[in-house]
C-alpha cells in the first residue's frame, strides 16, 4: 500500500487530508511538526511527504533540505498559503517535487499525488543493461530512477532524473529555461529560471569530468542548455 506522511502543524487540516487520502485507498502517518518529520522519515519508509511550508520552529523549506541533505529522496509535495514567486522558486531549488497553494481543491491535489507516484512507482529493483544510458560519468536507468558512475550509486532527486532526460531526449538541440519549466514543472508561466540554472549545476556535478569545464551540458547564453 502506498504510505503518504502528512505534515501540518493545523490538526483540522493533517486530518482532513488524511481523512481524504484513507479513503482514496492510501495508508497515512501524520507529524504535527518539522522534527517530528525528520524523526518519521529517517525511521520509516514513504512513497510522498506532504509537507506544510508555514510551521512554528521549524519551516517546511527547512523540512526539505534537511531531508535532502540526509540523503532522503521521497517525493515532497510542498502546501503553503503564500503565492509567492520566491517561494516557489525556494522550494524547488531546496529539492521539492511539487507545489500547490492553499485553498486548493481535493481533485487537484489528488492529481499532483498520482501525478509523482506514477513517476516514482516502478523505483528499485534490479537494472537490466539494455536499460542503461551512458552520460558522462553517469549509467542512468530512467525506468527505475537509478544511477550509478564507476559501480557506486549515485543520488539524484526525481527533478533532476527528469531534467537529465529531457535534455538526452532533444541531445543536440538547444532547450531554453522555459521548456524546461513547462515539461518538467508544467507550469506554463513562470517568472524567473533561476531554480534552471541551480539544477543544471547540480548535474554538471554529477556528469561531467570538471564541471567547471563542461563537455555535456553546455550553456547556449541567452537561450538555455544543450546536451552533446
Amino acid at each position: 500500500m502506498i504510505r503518504i506522511l502528512i505534515v501540518d502543524d493545523e490538526k483540522a487540516m493533517r486530518e482532513g487530508l488524511s481523512d481524504n487520502l484513507l479513503f482514496e485507498g492510501y495508508e497515512t502517518v501524520l507529524a504535527e511538526n518539522g522534527k517530528i518529520a525528520l524523526d518519521r522519515a529517517e525511521s520509516n519508509s514513504f512513497d510522498l511527504i506532504i509537507l506544510d511550508v508555514m510551521m512554528p520552529e521549524m519551516s517546511g523549506f527547512d523540512v526539505c533540505k534537511k531531508l535532502r541533505q540526509k540523503n532522503i529522496q521521497t517525493p515532497v509535495i510542498l502546501l503553503t498559503a503564500k503565492g509567492e514567486e520566491i517561494d516557489r522558486v525556494l522550494g524547488l531549488e531546496l529539492g521539492a517535487d511539487d507545489y500547490i497553494t492553499k485553498p486548493f481543491s481535493l481533485r487537484e491535489l489528488l492529481a499532483r499525488i498520482k501525478a509523482i507516484l506514477r513517476r516514482t512507482q516502478n523505483s528499485g529493483g534490479t537494472v537490466k543493461p539494455d536499460k542503461l544510458f551512458k552520460i558522462g560519468l553517469l549509467e542512468v536507468d530512467f525506468e527505475h530512477y537509478l544511477a550509478n558512475s564507476r559501480g557506486e550509486e549515485v543520488k539524484l532527486s526525481h527533478k533532476e532524473f527528469e531534467m537529465l532526460h529531457f535534455l538526452l531526449q532533444h541531445k543536440h538541440q538547444v532547450v531554453s529555461r522555459d521548456e524546461l519549466l513547462k515539461n518538467i514543472w508544467h507550469y506554463d508561466e513562470f517568472p524567473t529560471t533561476r531554480t534552471i540554472d541551480n539544477f543544471i549545476l547540480r548535474l554538471r556535478q554529477k556528469v561531467e569530468l570538471n564541471p567547471n569545464d563542461p563537455k555535456i551540458i553546455l550553456t547556449v547564453h541567452g537561450v538555455g542548455y544543450k546536451m552533446i
